[in-house]
């Protein structure tokens, strides 16, 4: 098997980029996101000298308030070789000037808004299939947060109330970006409570893997399948390829779901995962062992 050279990074939304903007705290810690957070490791990971850096905001609604918002936040990481796709329809993403920008920068950086968005818009563009092959040849670093994330994979919830969740057909699935195979992705997750959508989202595929996202938290995702925890919270994974009762396909629409047998475990940062053997990856822990 062939496996993609570059990285992904998948983020949970609400990553501190030194700023009140999207977020609305008045009072935040500012020193993580210059010495632990995860948009420096993104700049970390590219691993060039003022790497050139797009970011897109076709998810959001707010395109040039976030769009600044970025291009501020990697400045003041030292980057200054920064761009903003304002990509709002299939035309823009299939303009020259977008097309050359993307086969020449070192990564891209998805904004979080809508992630039906990004899908209808880049699917089965040239833009897309740059994007894929420029990833898999190593070339490019392709970082999301929020829709930016849940669109990296081939199946994506586009909707689902964390209230109703747990009653079929509450969450609704449709395909993603295709950069990462049989898993899906949801973000906000400790937040929002979103433990029964991806669980129901998973127990309808479960041969896919569930990613749950915290905020200010993420995955560093190598060769496709080889995750690490990043940030400062938790990621969840639910794996259903154990699962035995399963009543999704039998009951009605509106019904609540009962599944049996759902593996789950809670990574934080510098734990893995293996998407292929499912496999759980403890970080090394060093104690201080002191009288």
């Amino acid at each position: 098997m062939t496996y993609p050279l570059g990285h992904l990074v998948a983020v949970g939304g609400a990553e501190d980029k030194g700023t009140d903007l999207e977020k609305g705290i008045l009072e935040r810690n500012r020193l993580n996101f210059f010495e632990l957070g995860i948009l420096k490791t993104i700049v970390n990971l590219i691993g060039a000298e003022n790497p050139r850096v797009e970011v897109v905001t076709t998810a959001s609604s707010i395109p040039d308030e976030v769009g600044e918002n970025y291009l501020s936040a990697f400045e003041k990481l030292g980057c200054t070789n920064v761009g903003h796709m304002r990509i709002r329809t299939r035309e823009d993403a299939a303009l020259p000037e977008y097309l050359e920008r993307l086969g020449t920068c070192n990564c891209v950086m998805f904004s979080g808004g809508n992630q039906l968005r990004l899908s209808s818009i880049f699917g089965g563009t040239d833009f897309l299939d740059i994007l894929r092959r420029r990833y898999e040849a190593g070339e490019l670093t392709i970082a999301g947060t929020s829709a930016g994330a849940m669109a990296m994979s081939n199946t994506m919830i586009y909707e689902g109330n964390a209230a109703t969740a747990n009653l079929k057909g509450e969450v609704k699935i449709t395909t993603g970006l295709g950069l990462l195979h049989n898993v899906i992705i949801d973000t906000h997750f400790d937040k929002r409570g979103r433990f029964n959508r991806l669980a129901q989202a998973v127990a309808a595929q479960p041969g896919a893997i569930g990613i749950g996202l915290g905020e200010d938290t993420g995955v560093i995702v190598s060769h496709g399948h080889e995750l690490k925890a990043i940030g400062s919270g938790s990621v969840v994974i639910i794996d259903g390829k154990n699962i035995e009762h399963n009543n999704i396909a039998d009951i009605a629409f509106g019904k609540p779901i009962s599944v049996e047998n759902i593996t789950v475990h809670i990574m934080s940062g510098g734990d893995g995962y293996d998407l292929e053997t499912r496999q759980f990856i403890g970080a090394e822990i060093t104690i201080d062992d002191r009288d």
